[in-house]
């Protein structure tokens, strides 16, 4: 079986390498570094042929010209907001297979906004928030604190340590600064003050499984660090040489609040339409009701244990090797697919 891997290659070793809010250049974030895409292509090489595709201007008559059995889609794109919608928008009009979202899922689930407003009509907990394109948008009244973040960006872009914010005119600098940062709508967001948590999903419909839970742990922040999960917190506090012990897995739950967050996870996986694996954030209110923050159908899957990534973290707390989980989501694909019994 022919299986291309999708990819955008971020050159640079870090996704930045400054401190200040206004010099952070996080434009290539949400990419993968070369030891990612390698680790993948490791993986499914152990079953399949693999042929890498940079999905970048080419990519359409690579594909074209491949005509592979699956692509393994880590394509993350660049530009717009139907970037992640890209690749599967452009296999399915070359009616390839692929792993993952559809084109309509990765842009909804991208838009946190749109995201937010699906939950709410589903009645799936998530914070009370607004969306303002300018300034003179923000309504007079708020409950603080707020979380203020760019709607349509991934990997905490945007999302700094100063984006909570405690009254006005904190959240009028920092929605300026975002919109002038970002030129995009901006999402104020109610600031849920429990533990927060990330589970990773695998599989479809009844064979849907959400893996050892991950909790944040926001006490091995640096003194006077915002307890939020903080672009600081993911890419310059946190580093392989110095890694954080900032997640806790299995996180230690009682298994009342491990069924909710399991439960309002699959809830959600469900009615935003994701197939195969997504990782999803979730915070617990004051009354201790999880609620979903937002949905990843493209998860980062940074391949060594002291990069902290979390759905590899969550996969070995299950007993999967980094290869199983990336062989298990080309086989969850496969079934979903009807593409089991071809030749490997």
């Amino acid at each position: 079986m022919h299986v291309a891997l999708a990819f955008n290659l971020r050159e640079s070793a870090g996704a930045a390498c400054v401190h200040a809010q206004s010099a952070i250049d996080d434009r290539f974030a949400e990419w993968d570094d070369i030891h990612t895409i390698q680790a993948v292509q490791t993986a499914l090489s152990k079953r399949y042929q693999v042929t890498p595709v940079n999905a970048d201007l080419d990519a359409f008559h690579s594909f074209r010209e491949l005509r592979p059995d699956l692509v393994f889609n880590m394509a993350e794109g660049f530009h717009g907001a139907s970037r992640e919608a890209q690749i599967p928008a452009m296999l399915d009009m070359l009616g390839i297979p692929y792993t993952g979202s559809d084109p309509v899922t990765l842009g909804i689930c991208l838009d946190k906004r749109r995201t937010k407003e699906i939950l709410a009509y589903h009645r799936i907990p998530t914070a009370r928030f607004v969306t303002v394109s300018c300034l003179q948008e923000l309504p007079e009244h708020f409950r603080y604190p707020l979380i203020v973040k760019p709607i349509l960006e991934g990997s905490s872009k945007g999302v700094t340590d100063r984006a909570l914010v405690r009254n006005r005119t904190e959240l009028k600098d920092q929605v300026s600064w975002a919109l002038d940062a970002y030129r995009q709508p901006i999402l104020v967001e109610e600031y849920l003050a429990g533990r927060e948590f990330t589970a990773a999903l695998l599989g479809n419909g009844a064979d849907l499984r959400v893996l050892p839970i991950v909790e944040i742990d926001f006490a091995s922040l640096p003194q006077g660090a915002n307890p939020i999960y903080s672009y600081e917190a993911k890419w310059i506090w946190d580093t392989e040489e110095a890694p954080l012990p900032i997640f806790v897995c299995p996180a230690q739950v009682e298994a009342d609040l491990a069924r909710n967050i399991e439960e309002v996870c699959r809830r959600a996986f469900t009615v935003l339409g994701c197939r195969d694996w997504c990782r999803i954030d979730v915070r617990l209110d004051g009354e201790g009701t999880p609620n979903v923050i937002e949905l990843n159908p493209l998860p980062g899957i940074l391949p060594r244990p002291e990069q902290n990534s979390c759905f590899p973290k969550a996969a070995r707390a299950a007993g999967l090797t980094y290869d199983d989980l990336v062989l298990t989501v080309a086989d969850v694909a496969c079934r979903r697919l009807g593409l089991e019994n071809r030749g490997r």
